[in-house]
C-alpha cells in the first residue's frame, strides 16, 4: 500500500500534550491521527460529538451587542477582564 505524508499546523503547547499523552498509550502523532482517518472513514462521520461555542450564538451575539450600546450610551458598568491560564 502507497503512502504520502501530510502537513498540519496546530498549536505548539497541544501538539506537546498530544505527543505525551500518545506515548502513554504506546502510539505516535502518525498512528494516532491515523486511527482518528480511519475511524472517520468507517464511521463516515467525526467519531465524537462537535458542537458550536455558545459565545457565537445569535442569543448571546444579540446580547453584547445591546451590551455594548448600553455602555455608549453611559448606561450600565463596564468590568475588567480577568484572564485565567487553563
Amino acid at each position: 500500500m502507497a503512502t504520502t505524508s501530510i502537513t498540519i499546523r496546530m498549536d505548539e503547547n497541544l501538539k506537546k500534550q498530544a505527543e505525551i499523552l500518545f506515548d502513554d498509550m504506546g502510539l505516535n502523532m502518525t498512528t494516532a491521527i491515523t486511527m482518528f482517518t480511519k475511524a472517520v472513514v468507517r464511521q463516515n462521520k467525526i467519531p465524537f460529538e462537535i458542537s458550536a461555542d455558545p459565545f457565537y450564538s445569535e442569543e448571546n451575539q444579540r446580547h453584547l451587542r445591546k451590551a455594548i450600546a448600553d455602555l455608549e450610551a453611559g448606561r450600565g458598568e463596564a468590568h475588567e477582564l480577568i484572564e485565567v491560564d487553563e
